[in-house]
C-alpha cells in the first residue's frame, strides 16, 4: 500500500517527479524516521527487497542500449563527454568528501560522474531527441551508467576493493558466459521454438530463464560478497545485447513495477533514519554540494560545444545513488545521514534534469506551443 504513493505522486505529468520518488518517501514515513510501523530488517521484508533490488538493477541494464546504432555511429563523441566528465568529478569529490569531513571521497566522484540510462533513455524518445549531440548523449549516459554501476561496491568499502574487485570480476565473466550461452541457442534456432511453444501454451519460459540467470548470478554474487547490484546490471546487460523480446518486457514491467520494485524502494525508504540529515547541517550541506556538483560537472561539457540542456540532462541519476545508499545501508558503511544526503540530492537532479528535458525539447521542436515538449 505504501507503493502507491509513487504512481499518485507521478500522476502529474508536468512535475516530472518519477515513481521511486513516492515510493521512497513513503519509506521513509513508515519506516525508522516516521512512524515506525516497517521494520526493514524483518528477514522477510529484507529477503524480497534484495530480490526486488537485482530485478531493479536488471532492468535499468536492459536500458543500457548496446544495440543502439548511436553507439556506433557516435562513440568517439560520447566517450570524450564521459571521460571529461569523470576527470572533473574527481576532484569535485574530493573537495567535498574534505569540506564536509566524510571519507567518501572516491565515492562522490562516481556519484557526480554517473548517470542513468533508465531515466534519460525514456525522455529523449518520448521528446523525439534527434541529430548528433542527442547520439553522443545517449553514449556518454550508456557508458557512465555501466562504469560507475560497477564501481559503486569498490567505492563504498575502500578497505574491501581488491576482494569485491575479484568477485566482480567473477560475477561479470559468469554473466558473459550465460550470455554466450544463449546467443549460441538463438542461432541455433532453439531459443526462437522455446518463445513459440511458451507463447502457445503459455508457460511463461522467458520470464523463467532470465529469473533463473538473474537469481543464479545473485547467488554467486552473495557467496562472493558482492553487492546483488552487479548481479542484476550484468543480467540486464545481456538482455540488452541479445535485444529484449516484447513479452518478456511486458513481464519483466510486472514482476518489477507491480511487485518487487516497490517493496525494495519501500524498504530503502524504510531502511533511512533521516533525523540525524535534520540534526546535522554537514549532512544537509553535503546534499546541496552533491546536487550542485552533479550538475556543473555536465554542465561543463558545454565547453566542448554539447547544448547545454543535453549535457544537464545527461546527469540524472538514480541508479548509482540507491545502489550506494543500499550497500552502504546493509553494510553499516554510511555515517549518519549520510544516505539520506545522497538519495536527496539525487532527487533534486532529477527536478533538475526534468527542467533541462524541457528545454531540449523546446530547442528539438521550436514550432511547438509552450509545454508542448513537455
Amino acid at each position: 500500500m505504501a507503493g502507491l504513493a509513487g504512481p499518485l505522486l507521478a500522476t502529474y505529468r508536468r512535475a516530472r517527479i518519477p515513481v521511486v520518488t513516492g515510493e521512497i518517501v513513503a519509506g521513509v514515513l513508515v519506516g525508522r524516521t516516521g512512524f515506525g510501523w516497517v521494520n526493514p530488517d524483518e528477514p522477510v521484508l529484507s529477503f524480497l527487497a534484495s530480490a526486488g533490488f537485482a530485478l531493479v538493477m536488471l532492468v535499468a541494464g536492459s536500458h543500457v542500449p548496446l544495440r543502439h546504432p548511436a553507439l556506433r555511429q557516435a562513440l568517439g563523441r560520447g566517450t570524450l563527454l564521459a571521460v571529461v566528465t569523470a576527470v572533473l568529478a574527481v576532484p569535485a569529490g574530493l573537495g567535498i568528501a574534505v569540506f564536509v569531513g566524510v571519507e567518501h571521497a572516491a565515492l562522490y566522484a562516481v556519484l557526480l560522474a554517473s548517470s542513468s540510462a533508465a531515466l534519460v533513455m525514456p525522455v529523449i524518445d518520448e521528446l523525439g531527441l534527434t541529430g548528433a549531440p542527442v547520439l553522443a548523449t545517449i553514449v556518454q549516459v550508456a557508458l557512465a551508467d555501466t562504469v560507475c554501476i560497477v564501481a559503486v561496491p569498490l567505492t563504498v568499502d575502500p578497505a574491501r576493493a581488491g576482494h569485491a574487485a575479484l568477485g566482480a570480476l567473477a560475477v561479470i565473466a559468469a554473466g558473459g558466459a550465460g550470455f554466450v550461452i544463449v546467443l549460441g541457442l538463438r542461432r541455433r534456432g532453439v531459443l526462437e521454438r522455446v518463445q513459440r511453444l511458451s507463447h502457445e501454451r503459455a508457460f511463461g519460459l522467458e520470464l523463467r530463464s532470465e529469473l533463473i540467470l538473474l537469481f543464479l548470478l545473485a547467488g554467486l554474487a552473495q557467496a562472493l560478497d558482492v553487492s546483488v547490484l552487479l548481479a542484476g546490471f550484468v543480467s540486464g546487460l545481456a538482455l540488452s545485447a541479445q535485444g529484449e523480446p516484447r513479452r518478456l518486457a511486458g513481464q519483466l514491467f510486472a514482476v518489477t513495477d507491480g511487485f518487487l520494485g516497490p517493496v525494495f524502494f519501500v524498504w530503502l525508504g524504510a531502511s533511512l533514519d533521516l533525523r540525524p540529515l535534520v540534526a546535522r547541517p554537514t549532512m544537509l550541506v553535503l546534499m546541496a554540494m552533491l546536487a550542485a556538483g552533479t550538475v556543473v560537472v555536465h554542465a561543463a561539457v558545454r565547453l566542448l560545444r554539447q547544448p547545454l540542456p543535453l549535457a544537464v540532462l545527461a546527469g540524472a541519476q538514480l541508479g548509482v545513488p540507491i545502489a550506494a545508499v543500499t550497500i552502504g545501508t546493509r553494510g553499516r558503511l554510511l555515517a549518519p545521514g549520510e544516505g539520506g544526503a545522497i538519495l536527496a540530492a539525487a532527487l533534486v537532479s532529477v527536478a533538475v534534469t526534468g527542467f533541462a528535458a524541457a528545454a531540449a525539447g523546446r530547442a528539438e521542436h521550436p514550432e511547438d506551443g509552450p509545454g508542448d515538449g513537455e
